[in-house]
């Protein structure tokens, strides 16, 4: 079956495809949004229950419809999905739920979709807003399948319930990790341990009771060596000696680590005192599994009945255009490829601003250079 559309197709129904449909609408120009899922926001909904923004509703609103004024300052999970859904009936926003797109490809100076539903769609444009946080990774190591206890993806954690009074490792120190290891300290897990992967750079979440995010908007215009040097002033100040707790300091500053690795700090909530506190314990890198131990990199072994992958993502849409040399992986992927006309994508970016807000702006701008007016 062919659906012909004179617009845009829209894949991806999280917020950065809502942000995107909402100023088409605005705009009166004809869209589809296309959703594999069976909901909008459906990988919010799928997360760990104790998740929340880790930055301040007041900059991380889509276009045209802030957060509601009554929820806190950093939204929990929950809150999240139900201000998407909002946002989609306030914009009479109707995505294709359950529709996977299986190919693009480019026809007269647009472009044919396909679905899963043998369904095809004819555009003069696509935004893909899958984003960068689509499938999980999951890394192996030698031994792991002698071993005893459980391994997950930290993508299939919900709660730490289930594991009190065990014994549990969490593989890497980004913000999922460092959250469901207080997660799991708060449930009672008998030991909680975090393998770090690699140096970390650490930040807090709010600084002088203000955002950090704010500090980091209203610094942006400065050059980016004076901004990570900032930003590790503020680290030892709230922090004092990491390295000391075994914490060892990435080479790079936390912005430079963002933009050229798209990769964010950790943004503290309560991570470190833990550590500090004896509650959280800091390991190496994996290096092998054995029975009911886990070999570290450097020589300790040790016990666990779980393990737990904090391990990251990668972008599901890189398959779909791998064809026209578009890469989607790096923190500041562009919103269009010059090859590719007519090709966008909303979602991508890491930016050291916060990424829902970047969302907002991506969305803003694209929408305008797809109607040719003002969004």
């Amino acid at each position: 079956m062919i659906a012909d559309t004179t617009g845009t197709v829209i894949i991806g129904a999280g917020p950065a495809g809502l942000a995107v449909a909402a100023c088409l609408r605005r705009a009166d120009a004809p869209f589809v949004v296309l959703e594999q899922g069976d909901s909008v926001g459906s990988r919010w909904r799928s997360r760990y229950e104790r998740l929340r923004l880790h930055t301040a509703k007041e900059y991380s609103g889509l276009p045209y419809l802030p957060f509601p004024k009554h929820l806190p300052r950093y939204p929990l999970r929950d809150h999240v999905v139900a201000y998407l859904e909002l946002y989609r009936n306030h914009f009479g926003i109707d995505p294709h739920f359950g529709e996977r797109v299986t190919s693009l490809a480019r026809d007269d100076g647009g472009w044919v979709v396909a679905t899963d539903r043998a369904t095809t769609y004819r555009a003069r444009n696509v935004v893909i807003c899958t984003g960068r946080s689509d499938l999980p990774y999951r890394p192996r190591w030698a031994g792991e399948d002698t071993f005893t206890g459980s391994v997950i993806h930290s993508a299939e954690y919900r709660s730490g319930r289930p594991f009190a009074g065990r014994r549990v490792l969490v593989v890497g120190l980004g913000n999922s990790g460092g959250e469901i290891a207080i997660d799991l300290v708060e449930h009672g897990a008998a030991a909680v341990a975090i393998a770090v992967r690699s140096p970390v750079n650490i930040v807090p979440r709010d600084f002088l009771g203000q955002p950090i995010q704010r500090s980091t908007i209203l610094l942006s215009f400065l050059p980016v060596v004076f901004r990570d040097r900032t930003g590790r002033i503020i680290s030892r100040v709230v922090f004092g000696d990491l390295h000391a707790l075994g914490l060892p300091r990435a080479d790079e500053g936390p912005v430079s680590q963002i933009l050229n690795r798209g990769r964010i700090p950790l943004i503290d909530i309560g991570t470190v005192a833990l550590v500090r506190a004896g509650k959280i314990a800091l390991r190496a890198n994996v290096e092998r599994f054995a029975g009911d131990r886990v070999r570290f990199v450097d020589g300790l072994e040790e016990g666990f009945d779980a393990v737990i992958l904090a391990t990251g993502y990668r972008a599901g849409a890189s398959a779909l255009v791998a064809n026209f040399g578009v890469a989607t992986e790096r923190g500041g992927s562009p919103d269009r490829f010059a090859d590719a006309p007519g090709l966008y994508f909303v979602g991508f970016k890491t930016p050291p601003t916060g990424h829902l807000r970047q969302i907002a702006i991506d969305a803003k701008r694209v929408a305008r250079e797809i109607d040719g007016r003002p969004s």
